[in-house]
């Protein structure tokens, strides 16, 4: 490699580093699913910030070890090393690149929060795109008196947080939930649907407003499938706006620490279809109906077979026959 121009090895040496960053950068593995539609958003900004990463770690850990290897003490040389005074071209080269890097970055992670609704013009509040998938919960949520107690809720939500993008601000969500966090559990009402719940329910594709605050201390409310992250603040109401796109069930994660039990301050958010969603809010409201004289089950998973199956001995008969019976 001796003959070999030190131009021509920079050369080959920067696309060989530059290929391998970009393909690591967008392979790696590191993050969990994406559930919503704001999480390709952030994942898109922490690849190319990995990218960056790899490649920056590629060229100072080779010129380390190149150095090590090329400039290594000999047995029986005991001279000093040349005097170099410095390079100003040098100088300026790696503060500019740095520079260059981070702003190029900066822009990007306020166009970044820009497109997730972190952003507002004045004077609009947050608000959000009526999907088509809105129609599919209408049985649940969009009769006449719930439209007009969800605008006002919308209308009157804070603009702290992240809510709907700038082209989609003044759309209303497809539902709205109070969600209160408190030393160390998060409380969900749905004030549109006259229920509470101890954990969040959405259906999938549909725009959900998280009116987020908090009775004691500073929480924060994250879902990690999501990418979204809000603090829940004393006195100060503010706001998450997602759409998810995923069917499942994902943690909810306080990260602000809270307290002594601050790691058990865990929740969950069950993402469903359409149908799945009615049926969860009708099965709330007979449940948590004030005015019912008795509880009943609904929507039980055992069959009768199943379910008189512990008594087929006692009643002199098999337990096939009861399958078959049913």
């Amino acid at each position: 490699m001796q003959g070999i121009p030190v131009s021509l090895l920079s050369l080959v040496a920067g696309i060989v580093i530059t290929v391998f960053s970009l393909w690591v950068g967008h392979h790696h593995n590191l993050l969990p699913i994406q559930a919503s539609q704001q999480a390709p958003l952030v994942d898109n900004f922490f690849n190319v910030m990995f990218s960056i990463a790899i490649a920056f770690f590629l060229v100072v850990e080779g010129i380390i070890l190149l150095f090590a290897i090329q400039f290594r003490h000999r047995p029986g040389d005991d001279t000093d090393g040349p005097h170099i005074e410095g390079s100003v071209p040098l100088e300026i080269f790696w503060t500019a690149v740095p520079s260059v890097i981070v702003i190029g970055l900066g822009i990007y992670s306020v166009a970044v929060f820009r497109d997730m609704g972190g952003l507002e013009s004045p004077g609009h509040p947050m608000m959000s795109h009526n999907h088509s998938s809105g129609s599919a919960i209408a049985a649940t949520i969009s009769d006449t008196q719930g439209m007009e107690s969800q605008v006002g809720t919308a209308t009157a939500a804070p603009k702290i947080g992240i809510g709907a993008n700038p082209q989609e601000e003044n759309n209303q969500a497809d539902l709205v939930v109070n969600v209160t966090g408190m030393q160390f559990a998060w409380l969900y009402e749905y004030p549109n649907l006259d229920f509470g719940a101890g954990e969040l329910h959405v259906p999938v594709g549909a725009d959900v407003q998280l009116n987020l605050s908090a009775t004691d201390v500073i929480h924060s409310f994250w879902v990690p499938q999501f990418r979204l992250k809000q603090d829940a603040i004393p006195g100060i109401p503010t706001q998450l706006r997602f759409i998810a796109t995923k069917p499942g069930t994902y943690p909810v994660v306080c990260t602000e620490l809270c307290g002594s039990y601050h790691g058990a301050m865990r929740s969950k958010v069950v993402v469903h279809t359409p149908e799945d969603f009615n049926n969860w809010v009708e099965e709330n409201r007979l449940a948590q109906n004030p005015e019912l004289k008795q509880t009943v089950a609904v929507n039980t998973v055992m069959s009768k077979s199943e379910f008189l199956a512990p008594y087929a001995s006692d009643m002199g008969i098999s337990q096939e026959s009861l399958v078959i019976s049913h």
